[in-house]
């Protein structure tokens, strides 16, 4: 895999599709030109880019790389790579880290996201949320940059939680270098650092931009404290609201640079409003023990219209499904789905999952 990550003109999307269409990355390079041309979307010039033997020598130099420091690679297919990234269309294939053990699954995944230059206020209130949400054992996501990012990582150190942090170059270095006692004490707690970028990766910002995608799909929500309108967090809620993963921001004062951004997304229902820990809490329904979950007893015999059993059918041969997936599958407008999908919930039969989910009850 290392060896398609690097090949030119092959992103993750057209990779995963490489992969699923062969088999194994063995099988892509071994393809021939037809093979390889047969895959939807992909052509003659990709197939020229696969051929190219500095590919595999640069996947061979790589390998020695990740030996020197002694990291991890976890595939998307690896039982520990992050299921909620999984889920994300163009999730890395591959990505480094420096523990052999990931402890991200079945567990509750926030992200925290701002400004490099944060108000006094934006830094009370990131330690004030982290530690509020203590109880409920969350992992804490964010990047290791200057700000909001760093003070998130240390406010989880000091409340015992683990955090993650995403880097947007290669795992040799930590940019900035005054954090890297910081990624010490992450590695050291039980966390991680981990990156899809190679060693000796350029740090810009078209890989900061990528590394956003990755800390916005790994996460059920992201926490957005302080943002300028412009400001690097707004391409991750981006990526969270194409996920349709939930978003809050803080608001701030009408006219104050570093609070435009959150108010701006806010005012176009791109994010939530957030002024507590609670808000969180209760929309990510993480309040299980002092408010027990209403059960609803399906009902044994109901009568369903057609298109009722139509997503009632469909929703049988699959885990889980999105609303929009369920909607094309079905042949059905969205709106009615969603009405559909409501009524079946009141019923006893579907029940809701965060990101816009839906499962059968079984």
């Amino acid at each position: 895999m290392l060896a398609l990550q690097t090949t030119s003109g092959i992103g993750p999307i057209t990779a995963k599709r490489l992969l699923e269409y062969f088999g194994s990355a063995k099988a892509v390079f071994q393809a021939k030109e037809k093979e390889v041309s047969a895959v939807h979307r992909v052509g003659y010039l990709l197939w020229k880019n696969i051929q190219d033997v500095t590919v595999l020598k640069r996947a061979e130099q790589e390998i020695k790389n990740i030996m020197t420091y002694n990291l991890s690679c976890f595939s998307y297919k690896d039982s520990m790579y992050p299921s909620l990234l999984r889920e994300c269309e163009d999730s890395p294939i591959l990505f480094f880290s420096t523990s052999d053990k990931l402890n991200l699954n079945n567990r509750k995944v926030i992200s925290f996201i701002g400004t490099r230059n944060p108000s006094k206020r934006g830094i009370d209130l990131c330690k004030e949320f982290i530690e509020e949400l203590k109880l409920y054992n969350p992992v804490i996501i964010s990047g290791l940059a200057y700000g909001v990012d760093v003070t998130a990582h240390l406010a989880a150190l000091e409340n015992g939680l683990d955090t993650y942090a995403v880097l947007g170059h290669g795992l040799n270095r930590v940019y900035p270098d005054i954090h890297t006692s910081v990624a010490n004490k992450i590695n050291e707690s039980g966390g991680a650092c981990i990156s899809e970028f190679w060693m000796n990766s350029r740090v810009d910002r078209e890989n900061f931009i990528q590394r956003n995608r990755i800390v916005a799909g790994m996460s059920q929500a992201t926490i957005v404290i302080e943002s300028a309108i412009k400001g690097g967090s707004m391409s991750t809620i981006n990526f969270a609201n194409d996920y349709n993963r939930d978003v809050f921001a803080v608001p701030g004062r009408v006219g104050d640079i570093m609070s435009e951004g959150c108010n701006n997304v806010i005012k176009k229902n791109r994010a939530q409003l957030l002024t507590s820990a609670s808000d969180i809490i209760e929309a990510l329904s993480w309040d299980s023990v002092s408010k027990a979950p209403k059960i609803i007893q399906p009902q044994l015999f109901v009568d369903l219209s057609g298109e009722e059993e139509l997503v009632v059918s469909f929703l049988g041969k699959c885990d889980r499904e999105l609303l929009d997936i369920i909607a094309l599958s079905c042949s059905l407008p969205i709106y009615k789905v969603s009405s559909i999908l409501l009524n079946l919930e009141m019923i006893g039969l579907v029940r809701p999952l965060p990101g816009k989910y839906f499962e059968l009850v079984r």
